[in-house]
């Protein structure tokens, strides 16, 4: 059954005058985008108590930050101004005692500017309520805009934000719902929500890590992060100006072979002389592939995997990218120092594999010169493919004729090292085999994971344990 999609215009008119919505825009950078639709669809001396665009950065700083300069385009001055405009909306309603739903909505975007020199991106939110005289809920989301146009930029930002209220009014009693509503009379290719997240009690029962694997489900991002508590976050906030090392994994559960990558891998990073005590972040990252069965993802697995890296430690990165190049290229548009990708010696493999690049006209060199960009680099974990089989590391990896040139430059240049591993008897124990064990109900499962993962597995009862 298909879905009306409500035109942009129906959509400011239904607040305006099917609802008891009322309240306050605040908007920076764009322009009056957004409070722009509300005034053209008629009605909106209903709902748009004030609108405002402090463009010039001192009047921002004096309204939103007590005079005090700071970041424009980030979540705190979001956040900064839709407490501020809640706050001033709230006040004057409660003097007048009207029965009014209260919002204030609030963006600050960066778009392209004259010259093209940057890049369009910005924060947008909304503070609500759904009950008269409740506490409010909040929303807030990044956007990236893709458009290499100001002037279309601008239009995408005006329709996402229509959208947002709406969906606030319609649509927040279904997160999935609420999220695909975002979307509607745009195109995915003129921007992307890079994160997400609602809190409030009336949305109480949202889990914001199920939301954020939903962006990158619908493609309405290609990856999300969450920090080690667990939060999501902006990947542009928690990647600029650090040294990052990726990991992939299906980490089902984590393996002490898989605790081991981890720390080898930090331990040949502090000897590069790029290495900055503070300054570097490890990321476990699961693929949609690995978090879903024929399309679907299984929420309590996914979110059981999550907890487990959280609680060793670990950021956790989610993407649709099932190519190594494509993942690299996903880092390299952050203003990050180095990049370091872990990978295990049949991932080499298949990096090394011309027949995996079909689909590039320029074949192996495309997809090496796109994996092997400025400051990146390979971290090898050797593998056995029986217990008592020899180690096979990078230097034993199937090679044909013409790629071996390009791959003696690799290792001549250092951009692939062998990281050493100690676990070397467990090599051979790949976590699918830990997991058939637990499922199983063997004991023996204990001592293939660290005693943490081991007593965390058995005091939440994961993976089917009894």
């Amino acid at each position: 059954m298909a879905v009306e999609i409500i035109p942009t215009n129906r959509k400011a008119l239904k607040i305006n005058i099917d609802t008891p919505f009322y309240g306050s825009f605040a908007e920076i950078g764009g322009g009056q985008e957004v409070a722009r639709h509300f005034f053209q669809a008629g009605g909106s001396s209903l709902t748009v108590a004030k609108t405002i665009s402090a463009y010039d950065k001192s009047f921002s700083d004096a309204l939103y930050n007590q005079g005090q300069q700071g970041r424009y385009v980030s979540e705190d001055r979001l956040l900064k101004m839709l407490d501020a405009e809640y706050r001033q909306v709230e006040n004057l309603v409660n003097e007048q005692n009207h029965e009014k739903l209260l919002f204030a909505f609030a963006d600050t975007f960066e778009i392209l500017n004259y010259q093209k020199t940057n890049s369009g991106n910005g924060w947008m939110g909304i503070k609500f309520q759904l009950k008269p005289n409740s506490e409010p809920n909040t929303i807030i989301l990044h956007v990236k805009l893709l458009e290499n146009d100001g002037l279309l930029q601008q239009a995408t930002i005006g329709v996402l934000g229509v959208n947002l209220v709406y969906a606030c009014a319609y649509h927040h009693k279904y997160p999935n719902v609420f999220l695909q509503s975002l979307l509607e009379n745009l195109s995915k290719d003129r921007f992307r929500i890079t994160m997400i997240r609602m809190d409030g009690p009336d949305l109480e029962y949202v889990d914001n890590r199920l939301l954020a694997v939903q962006l990158v489900k619908h493609g309405i991002t290609h990856a999300i992060m969450f920090d080690k508590e667990g939060q999501v976050q902006q990947p542009s906030d928690m990647l600029y100006k650090k040294n990052v090392l990726a990991f992939r994994g299906h980490f089902k559960p984590i393996t002490n072979i898989a605790m081991d990558i981890i720390d080898q891998s930090l331990s040949l990073f502090k000897r590069d002389e790029n290495y900055e005590q503070g300054n570097t972040l490890f990321f476990c990252e699961l693929t949609l592939n690995d978090i879903t069965n024929q399309g679907v993802i299984d929420e309590k697995d996914f979110l059981q995997r999550v907890d487990m890296l959280n609680m060793m430690g670990q950021n956790v990165m989610v993407s649709d990218f099932r190519e190594f190049h494509k993942l690299t290229a996903f880092f390299s548009q952050f203003k990050m120092k180095q990049l370091r990708i872990i990978l295990g010696v049949p991932n080499l493999q298949t990096i090394l594999d011309k027949s995996s690049y079909s689909d590039l006209d320029g074949g192996i060199m495309e997809a090496l010169a796109m994996l092997f960009r400025k400051n990146t680099k390979m971290y090898i974990y050797p593998t056995k493919t029986e217990r008592d089989a020899e180690l096979v590391s990078s230097k034993d990896v199937f090679l044909e004729a013409d790629v071996k040139n390009l791959y003696e430059y690799l290792i001549k240049n250092k951009l692939i090292l062998d990281i050493t591993p100690r676990h070397i008897d467990e090599l051979s124990i790949r976590s699918k085999e830990v997991l058939q064990l637990i499922g199983e109900h063997r004991d023996d499962w204990k001592k293939y994971v660290p005693k943490q993962v081991a007593d965390f597995i058995i005091q939440k009862r994961l993976f089917s344990i009894i």
